[in-house]
């Protein structure tokens, strides 16, 4: 598959997971925030460069714009190589990266509650990036057909 294709898919991808990530994060409390993760990350890695993002709103924004670029880039990595494996590389690298973001913050230094609070939270943020990768595969098969 072409690396347009590829990061075309990747972006269905990352589209599809925070579409459902937007759309759920406020409907109940054990719902995962994957944002709030996300701005941690970022206010800590521009801290570290002693810098910040004081504006909530955009803070909001450039974590958002981060998250789609980065699970666009890592979901585009699906579509690489042969394509006998593609399903196995979709279950391999959605679950890949839900564990990553249900395991990883902590040792990181970043709070690990709002995707880790308790294992419905766990469990679906795992979801979330499992169906990213889903939706990649599934953008993947259509294009390779056209």
């Amino acid at each position: 598959m072409s690396k347009i294709k590829n990061l075309v898919a990747g972006l269905a991808g990352a589209i599809a997971l925070n579409v459902l990530h937007e759309s759920l994060k406020k409907k109940s409390p054990d719902m995962p925030r994957v944002d709030l993760l996300g701005e941690d990350a970022l206010q800590k890695a521009l801290h570290y460069f002693g810098a910040d993002i004081q504006s909530k709103e955009n803070l909001y924004q450039a974590t958002l714009a981060g998250d789609i670029i980065g699970n666009t880039l890592y979901y585009s990595l699906i579509g690489a190589g042969n394509p006998k494996y593609l399903w196995p590389k979709v279950a391999m690298m959605g679950l890949s990266a839900g564990i990553g973001a249900v395991t990883l913050p902590e040792p990181m230094g970043l709070d690990p509650e709002p995707v880790a609070k308790n294992n419905q939270v766990k469990t679906l943020t795992i979801g979330y990036y499992l169906l990213g990768a889903v939706v990649t595969g599934l953008a993947l098969t259509l294009m390779k057909k056209t």
